[in-house]
């Protein structure tokens, strides 16, 4: 008789890589068997289970906002970081991988080039992929999160290099299936926010100034506000018929500083729900601080510490332009739709909302 073990060594492996802007991330999972229990927390909505991970902050954007280039450096941090990774596969016999580059590489006149250059060092097929395939496969690892009580919802992404806003109509229901009205891919985030922003800096703490921060916050709002008025979000908003999903860094940053936790756990992070209250106050907490402070903080850290205060910009631009009375915090999102289009794909079964 096989056991749920053996069963388990039996699921074939996925494996999906993100390249972005900022970090590179890697999942491995396989399909959960239908009558697993997980004591330890490591399924996906009960969809399945993660074997292995991988994340690392790479800045692969560093200064193509200003060069229009990937720099050497830069490629050598990200190629560093998918080396770790191409083993991490291999290891895990993956039946299908799934490797995707965003921003920084779209942006970049020599992306073409670093892929060829992924190719040879590592042997993984990195692909640079529109923002619209970005968006779709965001909702797809999003969907468990969105419910039925609201006609329409918002899903947000700030990134290292451009902020996803993506724009849904909901047709009821515990599970709502969805409809993508609109998508749009803004060429700003949290590094090239950064690059354009950053103050002077007299000493190494990075003070951030209450009129610096608002001149961010301004400029955000500026480039965000052109689709929420073609789309008539703020009316829908204001009368209480739109959900608002964040799924970024910067979100569950302030969600786990929010949640007080000893060190980051995705478990209580995703799929909780922020007052726009909380999300201002955490947000501005955080502003207060300088890079030591937030370094200092176990879910923020060293690499996180000066580009979180531009991701708080950005998120209040998108509260005080849709003010809604919630938002959910998903840590999920482009790898788990990747996974899921694997893994569908595999048992011949259609995907994509």
């Amino acid at each position: 008789m096989r056991t749920r073990a053996s069963a388990r060594a039996a699921e074939p492996a996925f494996a999906a890589l993100d390249l972005g802007t900022n970090n590179c991330r890697l999942l491995v999972a396989q399909r959960k068997n239908q009558h697993e229990n997980d004591p330890q927390n490591q399924l996906c909505d009960g969809t399945f289970r993660i074997v292995d991970s991988f994340s690392r902050i790479v800045r692969l954007g560093e200064g193509v906002e200003t060069t229009g280039a990937l720099s050497e450096a830069a490629m050598e941090r990200a190629i560093g970081a998918l080396v770790v990774c191409a083993k991490k596969i291999r290891r895990a016999a993956a039946a299908g991988c799934r490797c995707v580059a965003t921003q920084a590489c779209r942006q970049a006149g020599n992306g073409g080039e670093f892929v060829e250059r992924v190719r040879a060092e590592t042997g993984l097929e990195l692909e640079i992929i529109s923002p619209q395939e970005e968006a779709r496969l965001t909702v797809e690892g999003c969907l468990p999160l969105f419910h039925g009580e609201t006609s329409h919802a918002l899903l947000f992404d700030i990134g290292g290099g451009s902020t996803e806003l993506i724009w849904l109509a909901l047709d009821g229901g515990a599970t709502p299936n969805v409809e993508n009205l609109g998508v749009v891919s803004l060429p700003f985030g949290v590094v090239s926010l950064s690059e354009r922003f950053a103050p002077e800096k007299a000493n190494k703490k990075n003070n951030m100034k209450e009129h610096d921060f608002e001149d961010i916050v301004a400029h955000a709002t500026g480039l965000l506000a052109p689709f929420g008025e073609a789309q008539g979000i703020r009316a829908l908003a204001a009368g209480g018929n739109v959900q608002m999903l964040g799924t970024s860094g910067t979100m569950t940053t302030l969600a786990a500083v929010h949640l007080d936790l000893p060190r980051y756990d995705r478990g209580k992070v995703d799929g909780t729900y922020l007052s726009i209250d909380d999300v201002l106050a955490v947000s501005r907490r955080l502003v207060a601080m300088d890079d030591v402070g937030r370094a200092a903080h176990p879910c923020i850290g060293a690499m996180r510490a000066d580009l979180v205060v531009y991701g708080c910009a950005i998120l209040e631009a998108i509260c005080r332009l849709w003010p809604v009375r919630m938002l959910r915090v998903a840590d999920r999102g482009l790898r788990e739709g990747i996974l899921l289009g694997l893994m569908n794909a595999a048992a011949g079964r259609a995907t994509g909302p």
